[in-house]
């Protein structure tokens, strides 16, 4: 018996069969693909064979991979090569202008392969919006008897068969498809490929827990496999809208799934199956470890893993509905709070694509209905809503499935924020719809979207932009049903601050949801502890340059940088964003006893400053990175280290007479930047070679300036000449 499955399923077989006892072998085809699921099932497989089943065989199949990473972690398999029965395909560069806009380059292309070349056309674009606005263009522009259809992958399935089959005859057709139609697919007629070489790939970002699609080059592998399907049946023609030097510089291969994916799925998985550290298994890529611990961290404010990293009973009750780790969360808690549909059927919208799409405002509660019939839409696509409303009952309990009860809006918003608690949202003072969610990052709504008047949302969908994501599907909120729902992430913070207005330290209560501040009251007068940390908010709040800075204060911090460049491990950062973060630990031991941010004036910042370093570490400073330097005509000299190159000593050209080596510092690593002056103070000469501006630049400068400057000493010889800054007259 052979079994055909996905990765996904083959990870549940596994965990309920780790030694897969019916099988004797695995195979994973299309492994070039890199998909989470397929990393993971291969993990598990592997450990299974090394712990279980030593007599399991494994295979593993692709048209494009990098095999020596796999070789070597299936301990030296053996590589076969098949180059299989495939026609020729010639490849052609043709790069869009400079000025080109991406539609009209691909339009252009296709024009011409129309004109040139026989056939149907395979073009691939990025995404589905792409794929639009190119059949917009097009529809007008080709000629008779030629069909434009669209492939991707969230279309209906009769639409997809349609752009599989074989034009009629008599007809071409121009296939405008994504990354789908890479591998796997064979669709007849086509032999020539236009390849736009840019592809559109999900990217995770562990820092605000949000995934956003990003556009960009793909790699060398991934233009091959699309080339190959102009040759499937036929010889063909693959059109690169890139230069041939563009080539060159493409990645070998795509990143694997694994290393820019949400991983809390497969966190969730391998708690599952016992492993609590990557480590645990054998990869090919390892999971990156910000994302991995991200995942652990997200899933144990969800109560699916333990303090330990341990899957909880509601962990591995939560894996076995088959959704995302958010979202079964969600339905199990809507069960207990009496909304089993309601939560049933928002998690099975959130696993799809949206039903109305980005233009239609982020309302989830019109998306509910449009499940329910209770509203119409000739927008949605009939097969889709089908999908969505199978996925929902297939996550309803026995009992509920014929039972559709009434819900409000706040209902909605009280079940999304048991899914998303890290993106409940309060909205910033102002008129835009500007919101602060409670992982620290900033979301907005589109001025005319119906919920930019509320006050408090979930998001459930944002595009993942750094500064401020846009909110794409959201429900409104109660603020007063927190403190029942997450009472167990809502925290009270006594701290002091700085009030800029009343110009003091004043000491608060805070009640918090990770960043948002639920309430606050006022506490009586703050103890001294409080005020030392109100003063240092008040210099974060107002910046470094609030303290009494000195130029000998600027220097030591640039000394000390400049021999920390040195030795890293061997002196603290002081540069200013370190000192910033680090304000507690060197600033408010030394504000012990003020109350007001004017006594902040008096201090002596440089002492302060200093007491950063160790007595052997003063000495250091002093002997490799000095403050000053004695030059040869007797000045102690003050040198700056805050140039944007070496260190600087300025002085008058003629009191570095008699020096033929230019001095160093840092253990004569460093060269120092000689600035030599006229006698009028003007800068005449940079150099840090000394010997060679003596023999080389300084008769030239001796010709020009003697002249104008003849009371002071211009000697042919100025390596053996006596070192003065005073005139010919004074020096006798």
């Amino acid at each position: 018996m052979i079994e055909v499955v996905t990765e996904g399923i083959l990870t549940r077989m596994i965990q309920a069969d780790p030694a897969l006892e019916d099988y004797a072998a695995v195979i994973f085809d299309e492994f070039h693909e890199r998909s989470l699921q397929a990393d993971l099932g291969l993990a598990l497989v592997r450990e299974s064979q090394q712990v279980l089943r030593d007599d399991l065989r494994l295979l593993v199949m692709s048209a494009t991979l990098d095999t020596t990473p796999l070789a070597k972690l299936l301990q030296d398999a053996p590589v076969l090569t098949s180059k299989g029965r495939s026609f020729p395909v010639a490849v052609t560069y043709h790069p869009a202008g400079r000025n080109a806009r991406f539609p009209d380059s691909i339009v252009a292309a296709i024009r011409e392969a129309l004109t040139e070349e026989t056939g149907s056309l395979l073009v691939f674009l990025p995404g589905v919006g792409e794929i639009r606005r190119v059949a917009g263009l097009l529809a007008s522009q080709v000629p008779d008897g030629t069909r434009i259809t669209p492939l991707y992958g969230n279309l209906s399935g009769a639409d997809q068969d349609r752009a599989i089959a074989p034009a009629l005859p008599g007809e071409r057709k121009i296939v405008l498809a994504t990354a789908i139609a890479e591998t796997s697919i064979t669709i007849d007629g086509i032999r020539v490929v236009i390849d736009s070489g840019q592809q559109r790939r999900a990217s995770f970002d562990a820092n605000s827990g949000m995934t956003r699609l990003v556009t960009g080059r793909l790699s060398k592998a991934a233009a091959e496999q699309r080339k190959g399907r102009a040759g499937r049946t036929q010889p063909g023609v693959c059109y690169r809208l890139w230069s041939q030097a563009d080539q060159f510089s493409l990645a070998d291969y795509s990143a694997p799934e694994i290393t820019t994916a949400d991983l809390a799925p497969l966190v969730l998985e391998l708690a599952q199956w016992g492993a609590r550290d990557p480590n645990d298994l054998n990869w090919i890529d390892p999971p990156p470890a910000a994302h991995w611990q991200q995942a652990v961290s997200l899933l144990q404010w969800l109560d699916l893993l333990d303090h330990r990293g341990a899957i909880t009973g509601h962990g591995a009750e939560a894996r076995n509905l088959g959704c995302h780790p958010r979202l079964a969360h969600m339905v199990l808690l809507g069960r207990i709070m009496g909304w089993p549909v309601l939560a049933a059927e928002l998690a099975a919208l959130l696993e799809e694509r949206d039903l109305l799409g980005r233009n239609a405002g982020s309302d989830m509660s019109l998306r509910v209905q449009l499940l329910r019939g209770e509203h119409r839409d000739g927008r949605v696509d009939a097969a889709l809503l089908k999908r969505v409303q199978t996925s929902a009952r297939r996550l309803l309990p026995d009992r509920a499935r014929d039972v559709r009860p009434a819900f409000s809006a706040a209902d909605l918003g009280r079940l999304l924020a048991c899914a998303y608690p890290d993106r409940i949202a309060h909205k910033r003072p102002g008129q835009a719809p500007r919101y602060q969610l409670s992982n620290g990052r900033g979301a907005s709504l589109r001025d005319h979207d119906p919920l930019a008047r509320e006050e408090w949302l979930v998001a459930a969908e944002l595009d993942g932009q750094a500064r401020e994501a846009q909110m794409y599907l959201a429900a409104p909120l109660d603020p007063a049903t927190l403190e029942t729902d997450l009472a167990h992430h809502i925290s009270t913070v006594n701290e002091a601050v700085w009030d800029n207005r009343k110009g003091t330290v004043v000491a608060r209560s805070q009640q918090r949801l990770g960043k948002l501040v639920l309430k606050e009251s006022l506490l009586p007068q703050p103890s001294p502890d409080q005020m030392q940390q109100g003063l240092v908010d008040a210099v974060r709040r107002r910046g470094l340059d609030s303290l009494p800075w000195t130029k000998t204060a600027r220097q030591w911090c640039a000394r000390v940088e400049l021999l920390r460049h040195q030795d890293p491990d061997q002196w603290p950062e002081v540069h200013e964003q370190a000192l910033m973060d680090r304000l507690h630990d060197w600033l408010m031991p030394f504000l012990a006893g003020l109350t007001t941010f004017t006594q902040i004036a008096q201090l002596n910042l440089l002492q302060i400053l200093e007491s950063q370093l160790d007595h052997d570490q003063k000495n250091r400073l002093a002997r490799e990175a000095p403050a000053s330097l004695t030059i040869p005509s007797g000045q102690s000299v003050m040198l700056d280290y805050t140039a944007e190159s070496n260190p600087v000593v300025a002085a008058k050209l003629q009191a570095f007479f008699g020096w033929t080596d230019t001095p160093t510092i840092a253990n004569g690593r460093l060269r120092l930047a000689l600035h030599l002056l006229s006698p009028a103070g003007r800068p005449l000469a940079v150099t840090s070679d000394l010997a060679s501006f003596w023999q080389q630049a300084y008769p030239a400068v001796r010709k020009e300036m003697r002249g104008r400057y003849p009371k002071h000493p211009w000697p042919e010889d100025p390596e053996t000449a006596r070192p003065s800054t005073a005139t010919k007259k004074r020096q006798f």
